[in-house]
């Protein structure tokens, strides 16, 4: 009786002790997340100064870049969903009425089909889903007939080029991310209008990829979709074919289509028995060849960090953070993480870094789904770093070397739409603005699971 009284006692003066460090723990979180709000007003103020009607911002020399010809306006559209989600809704309403009133994409320009998708597309349709504007509806879906031709290929997969205004596609060789990243997009634009032939385009292209699989189930870098004969025949989970993977799954999330599970299903089995790959007890995924599984080389992309992320999605858990380890160590290593990097050799093929998410959000996914604190304290590390190293007197910028940390003269997009939501959301929840509730696009673009279109 003595010992229970003496425990009751002691949870009695120890449990206002952990009130008050779960209240301190919040109170820094909240600061945290207002640090991070506070640099992208910034950056995003910075863009509006220098590079207003512009694609990207210059941030050392204070000047702008488009990637065509003519404007397309990227870096706005990208960047409005982190607005809603920072609860910034007076910027927000100001990239809404620009789009609405000054933006017209009936534009002879030749644009990369996948860029264009994943930025522009998910930028209105994220922006229709949080306004319920039909005016940016029909901007999305006037943007959307202007992708349609670059599906008119022999084999569904995409062209690499389509011409906004007069329909004209080209390009035929395709990386498999450039072929099959479209799900996401072309489903929630089926979704708002009720016109399955978005969504029924972008699967019949991820169909057409899958079922050109080699025997022990694994596609290639990259197809000629004219002939449908590969033409890199690698295979792998990294860039040029990471957004592939990433939509089967994200798409049978959003609605639930069965096919298009179980081609995640078979594909997932193939890559953890053939790309990945144990290194010194740290998980790695490598490179292969398609059709026997024979290790050809370990050169990873920082591109490739994105896959903890979908593998905690998934439910992998272990997995996923045996290789969120993996790249945390190299950040560590380097204060930012090299764009190209050989882990079996342990040697850097290409030093820049270009401001990119992807280490981020899977910290992001992996402190979500578990709640363990050192991915917040990862995150933590992330920003910290972007401050010292990426910082510029006006926003932030790449790096051409992280080795020696000059800067480079360039902020992309994704930036805005990314790299800065995802530290943001490390630190703080937006009602409905997370994994059970919504999908994030490869642009970090949420869409919510809720309602609608069901192919």
């Amino acid at each position: 009786m003595k010992e229970l009284f003496q425990l009751i006692l002691v949870g009695l003066i120890a449990f206002p002790g952990c009130q008050i460090t779960e209240k301190k723990n919040r109170q820094a979180d909240q600061i945290m997340a207002e640090k991070i709000k506070a640099e992208f007003v910034r950056s995003w103020n910075a863009y509006k100064t220098y590079a207003w009607g512009h694609d990207v911002l210059l941030p050392v020399s204070k000047s702008y870049m488009d990637w065509y010809e003519q404007s397309l306006h990227i870096s706005p559209i990208d960047a409005y969903s982190t607005m809603k989600v920072m609860g910034l809704d007076k910027e927000a309403e100001e990239v809404q009425r620009y789009v609405v009133d000054s933006i017209d994409f009936d534009k002879d320009l030749f644009v990369k089909t996948f860029e264009v998708n994943i930025r522009i597309l998910g930028g209105l349709l994220a922006m229709y889903e949080f306004s319920g504007d039909k005016k940016v509806l029909a901007k999305a879906e006037d943007f959307g007939k202007k992708l349609i031709p670059a599906f008119s290929s022999p084999t569904g997969i995409p062209y690499y080029w389509v011409n906004l205004k007069t329909g004209e596609a080209k390009g035929e060789v395709v990386n498999m991310a450039e072929g099959g990243s479209c799900l996401l997009e072309m489903g929630m634009l089926s979704r708002f209008t009720g016109n399955p032939v978005y969504f029924e385009k972008a699967k019949n292209a991820s169909l057409a990829i899958f079922n050109r699989r080699s025997s022990i189930g694994l596609i290639g870098k990259s197809i000629n979709v004219e002939t449908g004969a590969w033409t890199d025949s690698i295979s792998h989970i990294g860039c040029c074919i990471d957004s592939y993977y990433e939509y089967l799954y994200k798409s049978w999330l959003l609605f639930k289509d069965k096919e298009i599970k179980n081609i995640w299903d078979q594909s997932i089995v193939s890559i953890q028995t053939y790309i990945a790959d144990e290194v010194d007890t740290a998980l790695w995924y490598g490179t292969v060849d398609m059709e026997t599984g024979e290790k050809v080389n370990s050169v990873v992309t920082l591109y490739d960090a994105f896959f903890p992320a979908l593998l905690a999605l998934s439910g992998d858990l272990e997995r996923a953070a045996r290789y969120q380890d993996s790249w945390n160590s190299l950040w560590k290593q380097y204060g930012l993480e090299p764009m190209v990097y050989d882990y079996r050799k342990k040697e850097i093929l290409n030093a820049s870094y270009d401001l990119n998410p992807e280490i981020i959000e899977s910290a992001y996914y992996l402190y979500y789904f578990t709640g363990d604190t050192i991915y917040k304290e990862m995150a933590s590390q992330y920003f910290s770093d972007l401050m010292t190293y990426c910082r510029t007197e006006v926003a932030f910028t790449c790096i051409k070397d992280v080795t020696t940390k000059e800067q480079k003269d360039h902020m992309e997009t994704f930036f805005l739409a990314e790299t800065m939501k995802y530290l943001y959301l490390v630190f703080t929840a937006p009602e409905d603005i997370n994994p059970d509730d919504c999908v994030f696009s490869t642009e970090a673009h949420p869409f919510r699971k809720k309602q609608g279109f069901q192919p």
